[in-house]
């Protein structure tokens, strides 16, 4: 079977700042450009040749993907953007800086919100979901479906219709398929891919700028995984 490759988004300004970032739509740092370089990099030394790639809406990702491309001499393959790879929406956290919201609702119930696998931050408020509403990237979106909060369960509920209907068929047809997105949504891949238990998921860490290989085989279960 292709490859499956998996790339989190480099350091944006929000993680810069250590705000919580969400579906807030925020670009890369300078160090988050460099990452998403270094990742070209690292796939151009490997000789590794990528059929199609999806992302999410949200630039820190799609900056990441193209100067990935860039990097890895790939520049025109196929990129697919969906909203179902944005990252976990943090509801009424996104913007806040972390220690501060540690400050106002004590360390342990932060942590539940940023690792447990069912537990959704407090809602943003509904002008912020009537701003997403109005963004054409979203035009598509039907606004029940338009969450206020998500947990990670939430985010693998909206992620896997997408591996199944888009990713997975890549694979079997033969694909060495890209899926450059968030630490979030990638956790929920990771946890469905590797059938990661819901207490065990909170373990999981994804690096920046290294790509994370999968070998699967013809069912699309893991043989290897490596980082490169």
């Amino acid at each position: 079977m292709p490859k499956l490759i998996l790339c989190r988004h480099g350091q944006s300004d929000w993680n810069k700042k250590n705000l919580f970032t969400g579906w807030a739509d925020v670009g890369l740092s300078e160090q988050g450009f460099n990452e998403a370089k270094l990742s070209g990099e690292k796939l151009l030394k490997q000789e590794i040749e990528i059929d199609v790639v999806y992302t999410s809406l949200l630039t820190r990702a799609i900056e990441t993907t193209y100067l990935l491309l860039k990097h890895s001499h790939q520049l025109w393959i196929p990129v697919y953007k969906t909203w179902r790879l944005n990252e976990r929406h943090y509801g009424g956290l996104q913007g806040k800086n972390k220690d501060e919201a540690r400050e106002e609702f004590g360390e342990e119930q932060v942590h539940i919100w940023r690792r447990s696998y069912d537990t959704k931050p407090p809602e943003a408020d509904k002008a912020l979901q009537e701003e997403y509403l109005n963004d054409r990237r979203y035009a598509m979106l039907d606004r029940r479906v338009m969450p206020l909060s998500e947990s990670l369960k939430d985010t693998l509920d909206r992620v896997i219709p997408f591996w199944i209907d888009h990713v997975s068929t890549s694979l079997v047809n033969g694909h060495t398929t890209l899926v450059s997105a968030h630490g979030n949504s990638l956790r929920a891949l990771i946890k469905y891919l590797e059938d990661i238990p819901d207490d065990e998921i909170s373990e999981l860490e994804i690096k920046t700028g290294a790509p994370l290989i999968y070998e699967l085989d013809d069912e699309l279960k893991v043989i290897d995984k490596y980082y490169l």
